[in-house]
């Protein structure tokens, strides 16, 4: 139950800590860097000269939170502090077993974005390093590996966002279940982190040490009729518009993307709030054994994951960081967000060991 307590403890170290922090700018997307990137990039530039590491070499970098955007500004943001890095992004699912895949030929040198469930199946699989970030001792490591692999840089909870002028909306993902909300709402597919997470949190409810896969036989029909009722997310769509357009009223969601989606569309969505809670997830970042460029991916996690950038990204991408000085800067909107949600209670060991088999089940069963 070790993990279980983390993720507890993460989301109320989250709210307690926007919650007692005072709002010192909102920035925006798109906005011209700030003093404040202006001081990253040179801590950036002092923390490289001081390991000697050539910053011109390429980096190559694996991540599940490049979309929209995410990776372009990356990769010239950390031009702008010397870093020349590719970044390849993957859904979460299908970035894993990609890392495992190449385990005799790694193709990339560090990785960032996947939670500890991911992180917990390539540490079993030997494809990542033990290592030591500079900013160890800013961010709470009961939200990270007590082993050394992997580092918190962001949280994120997952929701269902729903269409602002959408009446008498569901309160639990439960109440899809019924005529009324056949076809209204998108599930992200199970390739991703968050629609795998998601599934995991309603499946959770339903734990039976007897049933098939350790959930119940009522909590299988659950989950088969949320799926059969519901629209699967199709490649390409935007479903995001089809719940402002009142299309498709409600959409799974991580919660910088609700943030960065009400930023950039000028709109403000409804959140789904069970009483039961929503899953929270911290992204990690760790290291890729057999790279062979280990002390410069070491020098760009000092320098992504500081106080600083973390502010930077989060001012960008309406992200959590979990670097508290960097939290002291978050805008109103990040924090309404995050005190509108409470965390769910999850087993995270148990998931992890039965998430791979709860999607097989899913998908040849009860996709259609």
């Amino acid at each position: 139950m070790r993990m279980c307590k983390k993720w507890m403890a993460l989301g109320l170290a989250a709210m307690m800590a926007l919650s007692l922090t005072a709002c010192k700018g909102s920035g925006s997307q798109g906005s011209k860097a700030s003093d404040e990137s202006a001081a990253a990039k040179a801590e950036g530039g002092e923390m490289a000269a001081a390991g000697g590491t050539d910053k011109s070499e390429k980096l190559v970098i694996y991540t599940n939170s490049g979309s929209n955007g995410r990776d372009a500004w990356l990769k010239d943001y950390a031009k702008q502090a010397g870093y020349n890095v590719e970044v390849v992004q993957i859904q979460g699912g299908d970035l894993a077993n990609r890392i495992i895949s190449e385990k005799n030929n790694p193709q990339a040198d560090l990785v960032f974005g996947l939670n500890a469930m991911e992180y917990e199946k390539l540490k079993a699989e030997s494809v990542l390093d033990p290592w030591e970030p500079n900013w160890k001792g800013d961010v709470d490591m009961t939200l990270g590996d007590a082993d050394g692999y992997y580092y918190p840089i962001v949280i994120q909870p997952l929701v269902n966002i729903m269409n602002a002028d959408l009446k008498n909306p569901p309160k639990d993902v439960t109440d899809l279940l019924s005529d009324e909300w056949t076809g209204k709402y998108t599930i992200l597919n199970f390739g991703g982190g968050t629609g795998k997470t998601l599934l995991a949190s309603l499946l959770v409810r339903y734990q039976d040490e007897n049933g098939e896969a350790g959930i119940s036989e009522e909590g299988w029909e659950t989950a088969k009729r949320w799926i059969q009722n519901g629209h699967m997310e199709q490649q390409g769509e935007d479903y995001v518009g089809n719940v402002i357009s009142g299309e498709i009223p409600i959409c799974e969601m991580w919660g910088s993307g609700v943030l960065q989606n009400q930023t950039e569309r000028d709109y403000k969505f409804q959140i789904m709030v069970p009483e039961t809670g929503v899953p929270y997830v911290t992204e990690q970042i760790a290291m890729i054994t057999g790279s062979k460029k280990r002390d410069l991916a070491v020098d760009f996690a000092n320098w992504f994951g500081s106080a600083q950038v973390q502010a930077e990204w989060m001012k960008q991408f309406g992200t959590i960081p979990c670097q508290p000085d960097a939290l002291n800067e978050a805008s109103d909107d990040i924090k309404e967000f995050v005190n509108s949600v409470h965390p769910q209670t999850m087993d995270w060991e148990f998931v992890a060991f039965h998430i791979d088999q709860w999607v097989e089940k899913c998908e040849l069963e009860f996709m259609q």
